[in-house]
Protein backbone atom coordinates (compact mmCIF):
# COMPACT_ATOMS: atom_id res chain seq x y z
CA UNK A 1 0.00 0.00 0.00
CA UNK A 2 1.52 3.26 -1.10
CA UNK A 3 1.13 6.46 0.90
CA UNK A 4 -0.34 8.22 -2.15
CA UNK A 5 -2.95 5.55 -2.97
CA UNK A 6 -6.70 5.47 -2.51
CA UNK A 7 -6.22 2.40 -0.31
CA UNK A 8 -4.06 4.40 2.09
CA UNK A 9 -6.50 7.34 1.99
CA UNK A 10 -9.13 4.94 3.38
CA UNK A 11 -6.74 2.99 5.64
CA UNK A 12 -5.24 5.93 7.57
CA UNK A 13 -8.48 7.59 8.75
CA UNK A 14 -9.89 4.19 9.75
CA UNK A 15 -6.77 3.37 11.75
CA UNK A 16 -6.80 6.80 13.36
CA UNK A 17 -10.47 6.60 14.36
CA UNK A 18 -10.23 3.07 15.75
CA UNK A 19 -7.00 3.87 17.60
CA UNK A 20 -8.55 7.00 19.05
CA UNK A 21 -11.69 5.06 19.98
CA UNK A 22 -9.64 2.63 22.06
CA UNK A 23 -9.02 5.42 24.56
CA UNK A 24 -6.07 5.19 26.90
CA UNK A 25 -5.69 1.43 26.89
CA UNK A 26 -2.09 1.06 25.71
CA UNK A 27 -2.42 -2.71 25.45
CA UNK A 28 -5.44 -2.43 23.15
CA UNK A 29 -3.88 0.41 21.17
CA UNK A 30 -0.62 -1.53 20.71
CA UNK A 31 -2.46 -4.68 19.66
CA UNK A 32 -4.49 -2.67 17.17
CA UNK A 33 -1.42 -0.81 15.85
CA UNK A 34 0.39 -4.12 15.42
CA UNK A 35 -2.57 -5.57 13.52
CA UNK A 36 -2.95 -2.43 11.38
CA UNK A 37 0.78 -2.42 10.65
CA UNK A 38 0.64 -6.08 9.65
CA UNK A 39 -2.23 -5.31 7.25
CA UNK A 40 -0.27 -2.35 5.87
CA UNK A 41 2.91 -4.40 5.38
CA UNK A 42 1.08 -7.47 4.11
CA UNK A 43 -0.71 -5.36 1.50
CA UNK A 44 2.42 -5.60 -0.71
CA UNK A 45 3.06 -9.29 -0.15
CA UNK A 46 1.73 -11.13 2.88
CA UNK A 47 4.52 -13.74 2.62
CA UNK A 48 7.07 -11.22 3.88
CA UNK A 49 5.21 -10.87 7.18
CA UNK A 50 6.96 -14.07 8.24
CA UNK A 51 10.32 -12.49 7.46
CA UNK A 52 9.73 -9.35 9.52
CA UNK A 53 8.14 -11.50 12.23
CA UNK A 54 11.22 -13.73 12.36
CA UNK A 55 13.51 -10.71 12.58
CA UNK A 56 11.41 -9.19 15.38
CA UNK A 57 11.24 -12.50 17.26
CA UNK A 58 15.01 -12.98 17.10
CA UNK A 59 15.71 -9.51 18.45
CA UNK A 60 12.98 -9.70 21.08
CA UNK A 61 14.48 -12.93 22.47
CA UNK A 62 18.08 -11.74 22.06
CA UNK A 63 17.25 -8.49 23.87
CA UNK A 64 15.82 -10.38 26.85
CA UNK A 65 18.76 -12.80 26.93
CA UNK A 66 21.34 -10.02 26.62
CA UNK A 67 19.84 -8.24 29.59
CA UNK A 68 19.94 -11.38 31.76
CA UNK A 69 23.42 -12.50 30.70
CA UNK A 70 26.37 -11.26 32.73
CA UNK A 71 29.40 -12.81 31.01
CA UNK A 72 30.82 -10.76 28.15
CA UNK A 73 31.53 -13.87 26.05
CA UNK A 74 27.93 -15.03 26.15
CA UNK A 75 26.68 -11.49 25.58
CA UNK A 76 28.83 -11.31 22.44
CA UNK A 77 27.35 -14.61 21.23
CA UNK A 78 23.81 -13.28 21.65
CA UNK A 79 24.74 -10.10 19.81
CA UNK A 80 26.40 -12.15 17.06
CA UNK A 81 23.19 -14.18 16.66
CA UNK A 82 21.21 -10.99 16.13
CA UNK A 83 23.75 -9.48 13.75
CA UNK A 84 24.20 -12.60 11.61
CA UNK A 85 20.52 -13.44 11.34
CA UNK A 86 19.42 -9.89 10.51
CA UNK A 87 22.32 -8.89 8.27
CA UNK A 88 22.29 -12.34 6.68
CA UNK A 89 18.65 -11.93 5.64
CA UNK A 90 19.26 -8.38 4.45
CA UNK A 91 22.32 -9.43 2.46
CA UNK A 92 20.56 -12.41 0.93
CA UNK A 93 17.56 -10.43 -0.27
CA UNK A 94 19.54 -7.41 -1.45
CA UNK A 95 22.60 -9.02 -2.99
CA UNK A 96 22.21 -12.75 -3.71
CA UNK A 97 20.93 -12.36 -7.29
CA UNK A 98 23.41 -9.55 -7.98
CA UNK A 99 26.42 -11.63 -6.93
CA UNK A 100 25.18 -14.74 -8.71
CA UNK A 101 24.67 -12.92 -12.02
CA UNK A 102 28.05 -11.17 -11.61
CA UNK A 103 29.67 -14.55 -10.98
CA UNK A 104 28.07 -15.93 -14.16
CA UNK A 105 29.22 -12.92 -16.20
CA UNK A 106 32.78 -13.13 -14.87
CA UNK A 107 33.10 -16.74 -15.97
CA UNK A 108 31.58 -15.89 -19.36
CA UNK A 109 34.28 -13.24 -19.84
CA UNK A 110 36.89 -15.88 -18.99
CA UNK A 111 35.52 -18.14 -21.72
CA UNK A 112 33.88 -20.56 -19.30
CA UNK A 113 30.22 -19.60 -19.38
CA UNK A 114 28.24 -20.68 -16.36
CA UNK A 115 24.55 -20.27 -15.87
CA UNK A 116 23.50 -20.87 -12.32
CA UNK A 117 20.40 -18.81 -12.94
CA UNK A 118 19.13 -16.30 -10.44
CA UNK A 119 16.32 -16.81 -7.99
CA UNK A 120 14.45 -13.68 -9.09
CA UNK A 121 14.31 -12.49 -5.50
CA UNK A 122 12.03 -9.53 -4.88
CA UNK A 123 13.35 -7.20 -2.21
CA UNK A 124 10.92 -7.06 0.73
CA UNK A 125 9.55 -3.58 1.29
CA UNK A 126 11.26 -1.76 4.16
CA UNK A 127 13.72 -4.58 4.93
CA UNK A 128 16.60 -2.15 5.48
CA UNK A 129 14.54 0.06 7.80
CA UNK A 130 13.25 -2.67 10.07
CA UNK A 131 16.58 -4.55 10.02
CA UNK A 132 18.54 -1.55 11.24
CA UNK A 133 15.80 -0.55 13.68
CA UNK A 134 15.85 -3.98 15.34
CA UNK A 135 19.64 -3.98 15.34
CA UNK A 136 19.79 -0.56 17.00
CA UNK A 137 17.51 -1.92 19.73
CA UNK A 138 19.71 -4.98 20.29
CA UNK A 139 22.95 -2.99 20.22
CA UNK A 140 21.57 -0.48 22.74
CA UNK A 141 20.73 -3.36 25.09
CA UNK A 142 24.17 -4.88 24.52
CA UNK A 143 25.75 -1.54 25.49
CA UNK A 144 23.43 -1.42 28.52
CA UNK A 145 21.92 1.86 27.32
CA UNK A 146 18.42 0.37 27.21
CA UNK A 147 16.39 -2.24 29.05
CA UNK A 148 14.54 -4.76 26.90
CA UNK A 149 10.82 -4.54 26.28
CA UNK A 150 9.01 -7.37 28.00
CA UNK A 151 5.73 -6.89 26.15
CA UNK A 152 5.98 -8.69 22.78
CA UNK A 153 2.99 -6.79 21.37
CA UNK A 154 4.55 -3.40 22.17
CA UNK A 155 7.84 -4.60 20.66
CA UNK A 156 6.05 -5.79 17.52
CA UNK A 157 4.22 -2.47 17.22
CA UNK A 158 7.57 -0.68 17.54
CA UNK A 159 9.19 -2.77 14.78
CA UNK A 160 6.22 -2.78 12.38
CA UNK A 161 4.97 0.76 13.11
CA UNK A 162 3.47 1.49 9.69
CA UNK A 163 4.02 5.28 9.44
CA UNK A 164 7.81 4.80 9.42
CA UNK A 165 8.22 1.16 8.33
CA UNK A 166 8.80 1.68 4.61
CA UNK A 167 10.08 5.23 4.42
CA UNK A 168 11.95 5.72 7.66
CA UNK A 169 13.46 7.32 9.47
CA UNK A 170 15.20 4.60 11.42
CA UNK A 171 14.30 5.53 14.96
CA UNK A 172 16.31 4.72 18.07
CA UNK A 173 14.40 2.46 20.42
CA UNK A 174 15.00 4.86 23.32
CA UNK A 175 13.07 7.55 21.42
CA UNK A 176 10.13 5.56 20.04
CA UNK A 177 9.56 2.65 22.45
CA UNK A 178 8.42 4.78 25.42
CA UNK A 179 5.46 5.90 23.32
CA UNK A 180 4.28 2.28 23.16
CA UNK A 181 4.85 1.66 26.85
CA UNK A 182 2.47 4.21 28.29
Amino acid sequence: MLFNSIDFAVFLPLVFLIHWGLGRSFKAQNAFLLLASMVFYGWWDWRYLGLVGFSALVDYVVGLRLFRTAGSGRRKLWLALSLTSNLGLLGFFKYFDFFLSSFNEAFTLLGRPLDFGTLGIVLPVGISFYTFQTLSYTIDIYRRQLEPVRDPVAFGAFILFFPQLVAGPIERAANLLPQFMG
